[in-house]
């Protein structure tokens, strides 16, 4: 009777609750994430609440708190899946690039085209209520990126500043874009926003070059 009933706490433990009372295995923490990633696609951060990502996720409404303790520890939880992604992209857009210039431009695009493939994502990323430098290892490695990058391309002297030159340009103009603030007709898709950025790398080198 004492195995049976260390085997049940033990699927408890590893268990979540569902709105219907049922018990499911799984990751509660991802499954959540992801249904805020939808919510937040489709209403913004305004829309955003731990109860309606639990609606989703088909959990009971306190659930989630077993891992986000209120709307802003799962905000920068969001923030930190978005740098995590954007690494991955970065790494995946770098493959096969030749030298530290392809690479940062390489890089460089892959970061705008990610701004418009996820809009939402890509402000709460950056929104006032999370702090990018303190947002984990995979935050820090998707700056580390840019500034592997700029320190092969202009030595030791001063590769920090160079990484932070080398970031203003594709972040504004993912910014740019997200504004609508260059001409609709020259960002009509987000192929043609990554068009347009290759453009705008190919003009300016910047401080870099």
């Amino acid at each position: 009777m004492t195995g049976d009933v260390a085997i049940v706490n033990i699927f408890r433990h590893h268990a979540w609750v569902t709105s219907g009372g049922t018990y499911h295995h799984g990751d509660l923490r991802a499954a959540l994430l992801e249904a805020a990633l939808e919510v937040l696609a489709e209403r913004g951060l305004a829309g955003l609440s731990l109860r309606e990502c639990a609606r989703r996720a088909d959990v009971s409404h306190a659930a989630p708190y077993r891992h986000f303790a209120d709307k802003d520890a799962l905000v920068a939880a969001i923030a930190e899946l978005g740098f995590a992604r954007l690494a991955r992209a970065g790494i995946a857009a770098m493959e096969g690039a030749v030298g530290p210039r392809d690479r940062l431009d390489a890089y460089g695009v892959a970061y705008v085209r990610f701004a418009v493939d996820h809009p939402e994502l890509f402000r709460v990323m950056f929104t006032c209520e999370v702090d990018p430098s303190t947002s984990g290892p995979d935050g820090a490695r998707a700056f580390d990126l840019l500034l592997e990058c700029a320190t092969a391309l202009s030595g030791a002297e001063d590769p920090m500043t160079s990484a932070i030159a080398a970031w203003s340009l594709p972040h504004g103009v993912a910014m740019l874009l997200l504004d609508q603030r260059i001409p609709k007709e020259r960002a009509t898709t987000p192929e043609a926003a990554e068009s347009l950025c290759r453009e705008i790398f190919a003009r300016w080198r910047g401080v870099l070059g």
